[in-house]
């Protein structure tokens, strides 16, 4: 679990740089993907520090982190490429965000660590 408190910090620090960038140079899609980076990175943190690892909660960071990548990457490349990550990038990630969500829902009722 030690991967998702690393992951958290790297979301936060990108999304500090980002928030900076875009509050400075402009692009909307900046700010919107460091918004989302620092919206999920206490998540990160918070699955990290839950103790023992279970299936669903590590299921759930793992979809997160994937659905980040892909809005947040597809965001960034139309800002900073000008073109698309691949077509449908950005609603593919929102999808995986929310099953991400989901599955961390559903892990409130897997076994609890002591």
């Amino acid at each position: 679990m030690i991967f998702f408190i690393l992951a958290g910090g790297v979301m936060g620090a990108a999304g500090v740089g980002l928030s900076a960038y875009g509050a400075h140079a402009g692009g909307d899609t900046v700010v919107t993907a460091a918004q989302f980076l620092l919206f999920h990175a206490p998540l990160f943190v918070a699955l990290g520090l839950a103790g023992h690892p279970d299936r669903m909660r590590t299921a759930g960071g793992g979809l997160l982190g994937l659905g980040l990548a892909l809005f947040c990457g597809d965001l960034l490349m139309r800002h900073f490429a000008g073109s698309r990550l691949f077509p449908m990038a950005a609603p593919a990630g929102g999808m995986t965000m929310m099953l991400g969500w989901l599955a961390v829902a559903v892990s409130a009722f897997g076994p609890r660590s002591r």
